[in-house]
């Protein structure tokens, strides 16, 4: 494991887009594990500056979202499908079928789940996974349990994550209460990790994911176990380490 101290939030996101440059520039058809969320927003600005500056190509770039609402179609403002699409693949060239999001409005929410695995699977699966961190300690949508959730699979929201993502949303009311995430194997399987954390509200969930006990009430701590993981964090939220 290894922990980068960034300076702020924009010393953290360059950082964070660098090390995924560098793995394209290392294998250009690497497959890459994507979150949405405010924390990785600068990393794709600077990850489309570098594309823009001809430093790296998507075009033989596969991604692979680590989670998406469930009854929210592609062109609801607060899907992750239109997230990435207006925070990063409209400015890259990356192919739309090198895209893949799972679909939270399908009829057999259990197939698309079943189908994700297969398809990260035939992919050979995730080179490098871009996980943020919840403040109750979920990665992707894996919420605090008494289990680790093993792979794709459908979730119902903590009040603590529907409150905290309502800021994405009109109001509280409007913030779906399921989804459809990775599960923790999933996610532990990728080749590399990096997380990102910024903000000294994650300061106490870093510390604990970092130094306490793995327990699947808080799920990042299952990264203590991952061969390949690196912490970029900015200096508020790695005040305590």
């Amino acid at each position: 494991m290894r922990i980068i101290k960034a300076r702020d939030y924009n010393d953290m996101s360059k950082k964070a887009a660098n090390m995924i440059a560098a793995q394209i520039l290392l294998k250009p058809n690497s497959v890459l594990g994507l979150a949405t969320g405010s924390t990785p927003i600068m990393t794709y600005k600077y990850l489309i500056k570098l594309f823009e500056d001809e430093t790296i190509s998507f075009s033989d770039v596969k991604t692979i979202n680590l989670d998406e609402y469930i009854g929210l179609n592609k062109e609801n403002a607060n899907s992750y499908y239109f997230f990435m699409c207006n925070n990063f693949f409209n400015f890259i060239n990356i192919k739309p079928e090198n895209v893949h999001i799972p679909d939270g409005t399908a009829e057999d929410l259990e197939k698309v789940c079943s189908d994700y695995e297969t398809m990260i699977q035939e992919n050979n699966g995730i080179d490098l996974q871009i996980l943020g961190i919840g403040n109750n300690g979920h990665i992707g949508f894996n919420e605090p349990d008494l289990k680790f959730e093993a792979v794709t699979h459908c979730i119902n929201l903590d009040e603590e994550t529907i409150k905290a993502n309502s800021r994405f949303f009109e109001n509280e009311e409007e913030v779906p209460k399921k989804a459809i995430t990775m599960g923790v194997k999933t996610i532990m399987n990728a080749r590399k990790i990096i997380l990102l954390a910024n903000g000294s509200g994650k300061a106490e969930t870093i510390f604990k994911s970092l130094y306490g006990k793995i327990d699947p009430a808080l799920p990042a701590s299952i990264l203590q176990l991952h061969p390949d993981v690196t912490f970029i964090l900015d200096k508020e939220a790695a005040y305590l380490l």
